[in-house]
């Protein structure tokens, strides 16, 4: 049970979710048990009056007192996560999601002022993702899907790390690494702040020396986060690996086959479905499916083939957020995956292309025995004059 309780009465063995009260601007690294008196006494001297504890989770007999880095434990796979469905979690993933968006602003303004990154609230904002993504993956997927065109290098990065945590959650990988994974992807991009407009905006095709330009946003980035306290050497591997190719084709480093860690054969495919699909103020992204299509000729050579399998399984060959068109000439979102049928996803019509009217908002589950629709193919919506934004504010979020 969650229960609000004054910082007083805060014991040790109890497991903390949230700070609600405080004087201050402390910020909690992770939910987690209470392992000593001392974070205790930490924490009402920097301010904080209240807490939220999950009374369930509280240990009857606090194994030993453990020093001040220790004092409170992260959650790791083996904790039961409370799955919800996809409309109970919209409204809280569409939350985190601008709350993401306005951090990543201001990481972005403090590297272009030559300003230090702050770790731990982007920290404590990936880890609420991944929570997010443990309720439930597919609202936070289709939130990620509709995109604004020019806000391309604030969403890119975040919907990186949104995939590349349900990445690495299909893979079962522990939750600790999911959010080194999450982190490292949060920050992939930072370097590019600093790569002049004319070039980082630029529609047609770079000239070789400002392509040499543009690649340096790499190693920019990882400059920036050398500075940064409490970075790891894993975040920075998967930073600096980002734009590396199988085939040592790809940049800083040239590295090639094995030299190529999980992780960065991971944010490879993840950074490259990503940018394909993305609208940008100077190119219209393709569909998922498309570009997965695209990608699958690309191994196994340039992307790592078992990987690339393994991600088409977590999102979907329709992922979630797509808009499609059924066999009925109904168009609608994905709004819920179905991992043992991916073609029979449930999709939420809300328009007729034969009639080109909106028609009644409803959801249709494809894998049904008694449906008799399906899907035909992923489209845009341009190409039927929708507003999606629209919809969604209208329709998912209410």
């Amino acid at each position: 049970m969650i229960k609000t309780i004054p910082i007083k009465a805060l014991e040790v063995g109890m497991y903390v979710t949230a700070v609600t009260r405080q004087d201050g601007q402390v910020l909690v690294k992770s939910k987690g048990w209470v392992k000593s008196k001392s974070l205790i006494e930490q924490l009402i001297k920097k301010g904080i009056e209240e807490v939220e504890i999950d009374t369930d989770k509280t240990l009857n007999k606090p194994e030993k007192e453990t020093s001040q880095a220790d004092d409170v434990q992260p959650q790791n796979t083996q904790q039961p996560y409370k799955t919800v469905s996809v409309q109970q979690e919209m409204k809280q993933a569409n939350k985190l999601y601008q709350q993401a968006k306005s951090l990543q602003s201001k990481i972005l303004e403090d590297i272009s002022s030559g300003h230090s990154i702050e770790l731990e609230p982007i920290k404590m904002l990936t880890s609420q993702l991944i929570d997010s993504i443990f309720r439930n993956q597919d609202a936070l997927s289709c939130i990620a899907r509709l995109r604004e065109k020019d806000e391309y290098l604030l969403e890119h990065s975040l919907n990186v790390s949104i995939l590349m945590s349900m990445f690495a959650k299909h893979k079962q990988l522990p939750r600790e690494q999911i959010e080194t994974y999450a982190l490292a992807a949060f920050l992939h991009d930072i370097g590019k702040i600093l790569i002049p407009d004319e070039i980082l905006n630029k529609p047609g095709k770079l000239t070789p020396e400002e392509f040499s330009v543009m690649k340096s946003h790499v190693t920019q980035g990882v400059m920036a986060l050398q500075q940064t306290q409490g970075i790891t050497d894993d975040v920075i591997s998967i930073v600096i690996q980002h734009h590396e190719r199988l085939d040592g084709n790809g940049y800083p480093n040239a590295l090639k086959g094995a030299q190529i860690d999980q992780a960065g054969r991971m944010i490879s495919i993840v950074d490259i479905y990503d940018a394909m699909t993305a609208e940008r103020v100077y190119k219209k992204g393709i569909s998922p499916s498309s570009a997965l299509k695209i990608m699958l000729g690309l191994t196994p050579n340039v992307l790592d083939d078992e990987l690339l399998q393994q991600f088409i399984k977590c999102i979907g060959i329709h992922p979630v957020g797509s808009l499609v068109l059924l066999s009925s000439g109904k168009l609608g979102i994905v709004t819920e995956s179905n991992p043992d049928n991916p073609l029979c996803p449930v999709v939420k019509v809300f328009y007729h292309t034969k009639y080109q009217r909106h028609s009644e908002v409803k959801d249709i589950d494809l894998a049904k025995p008694y449906c008799d629709d399906s899907i035909e193919k992923a489209v845009k919506p341009e190409d039927f004059k929708v507003d999606l934004h629209k919809f969604f504010r209208e329709v998912l979020l209410a």
